[in-house]
């Protein structure tokens, strides 16, 4: 099965369920996940690898315009 119908899959169970007990629960892992993910901090390496590789990318060209981005974003 693949990560997309798993999705709509919990968001059925989700829409259907009335247990707010469990519903809690859920809510609690899903907000600390966010939170996790928005105070992530990146170590001195991780940021000169990031730098480095974007040096690499834009010297081999594989770069985007504003234009191209915004023209991508409408299909998301």
């Amino acid at each position: 099965m693949d990560l997309q119908t798993r999705k709509l899959n919990v968001i059925e169970y989700l829409i259907r369920l009335t247990d707010e007990n469990i519903f809690n629960v859920i809510e609690k892992i899903v907000n600390e996940s966010k939170n996790k993910s928005v105070n992530r901090r990146f170590t001195q390496q991780e940021l000169i690898e990031r730098a480095v590789k974007s040096n690499q990318d834009y010297q081999a060209g594989k770069i985007k315009n504003q234009s191209q981005l915004e023209a991508e974003s409408k299909n998301w």
